[in-house]
């Protein structure tokens, strides 16, 4: 990726952080995230992945996680959403970010991570949380990785309980691992610090 390119994104994601309060100055903001099967809280690391945090944050703080589907469950391995909303339509996303995935941070058990697609910079929206230990996900020297950017620190037990829930595939979507019942992102909220 050209340093202008890179220069770009840096530059789209300073001006959108500018027009919403996303906790600038916060190394370790935390985000409650109110689903249809309890609270999960997580505190991200922007020491590690400063562009993936406030990514994070402005689809937060601007409401676009509210009232989305976790569309992808596979037990022991991840619990994936951001992307979806309740009719099962794609929302809309701000510009892919540069991959973070080298900042030390691995795709251990209760870590949030950006989801993306054979493109190591085409994350967008769309996040899943590691409910095994995913170190495959790591980057090596010879792969981009999968950026990991926070962490659970309450609400465990909820990730599990929907690592377990039945899926199928989904037919209008042609995607598997999609849950039979809708597992529903109610409300993300940036607490204050």
């Amino acid at each position: 990726m050209t340093r202008w390119l890179t220069a770009c994104l840096l530059l789209t994601i300073s001006t959108l952080a500018q027009a919403v309060d996303i906790q600038e100055d916060t190394l370790y903001p935390q985000v409650k995230l109110e689903t249809s099967m309890g609270t999960i809280i997580v505190e991200l690391n922007r020491t590690r992945a400063p562009i993936t945090v406030d990514n994070f944050l402005i689809y937060v703080v601007t409401g676009q996680y509210d009232n989305t589907l976790f569309h992808r469950i596979i037990p022991e391995f991840v619990v994936q959403g951001g992307g979806l909303d309740l009719k099962k339509e794609a929302r809309p996303e701000n510009a892919a970010i540069v991959n973070e995935s080298g900042n030390g941070l691995s795709n251990g058990l209760g870590t949030i991570a950006m989801a993306r697609d054979n493109n190591p910079h085409s994350a967008t929206s769309q996040f899943y949380f590691n409910v095994g230990d995913n170190t495959n996900l790591d980057p090596s020297s010879r792969r981009w990785g999968y950026a990991v950017f926070g962490e659970v620190i309450e609400g465990l037990e909820v990730l599990e309980a929907m690592s377990i829930v039945t899926t199928e595939h989904n037919s209008k979507l042609d995607w598997p691992d999609f849950p039979v019942e809708d597992v529903i992102l109610t409300k993300a909220t940036l607490l204050a610090r």
